[in-house]
């Protein structure tokens, strides 16, 4: 199956009811708690998990729709004040109180490096990332909480994000261009 992202709830609403082809919707963007019944009702994977409150709130919108809500933790490995995400240090204790929800789903880490326009300068942060998931993948969770999915690396950098351990990258401004 292809896997479509967007960005903005906004722009994907009309994009969604739209497309005619089985396709996996991901939600790339920054979500705040008010928004989260129409994605978890639009989306099928989240990949910005930035809180407790956030995937509670996904959790409770999720169980009104009968499902499971599959959703990435965004973590700032940069440690830039203009990105959002946790610190690596909150990723355990997090982790330790969503899987306790029902109804989400934790499928792995995601997070959005310093920009650089040579691709091999985000190496370490991708590194940092993966370093991260292998050191808390092997603890005991509960089942809701399965650490496969590595979302890291764009258009300019996604073939060192694979190198380092990516099996979702975005890469919109390579097939569409920029935004406009």
């Amino acid at each position: 199956m292809s896997i479509l992202g967007e960005n903005y709830l906004q722009e994907a609403q009309g994009k969604i009811d739209q497309f005619e082809l089985p396709v996996s919707w991901h939600f790339i963007g920054h979500l705040q708690s008010k928004k989260a019944k129409p994605v978890v009702r639009l989306f099928d994977l989240v990949h910005s998990v930035d809180s407790f409150n956030l995937a509670h709130e996904i959790s409770k919108r999720a169980a009104i729709l009968d499902k499971t809500a599959d959703v990435l933790i965004q973590v700032n490995v940069s440690g830039e004040a203009s990105k959002f995400g946790i610190v690596p240090e909150q990723l355990e204790p997090l982790l330790d109180r969503i899987q306790t929800l029902e109804n989400v789903r934790v499928r792995g880490l995601m997070t959005m490096p310093p920009y650089f326009d040579q691709p091999e300068r985000v190496r370490p942060f991708f590194a940092r990332l993966r370093e991260r998931m292998a050191r808390v993948k092997n603890r005991r969770w509960s089942p809701n909480i399965r650490l496969e999915e590595l979302s890291m690396g764009m258009s300019g950098d996604f073939e060192t994000a694979i190198e380092e351990g990516a099996t979702l990258v975005r890469v919109g401004t390579a097939i569409f261009g920029s935004r406009q």
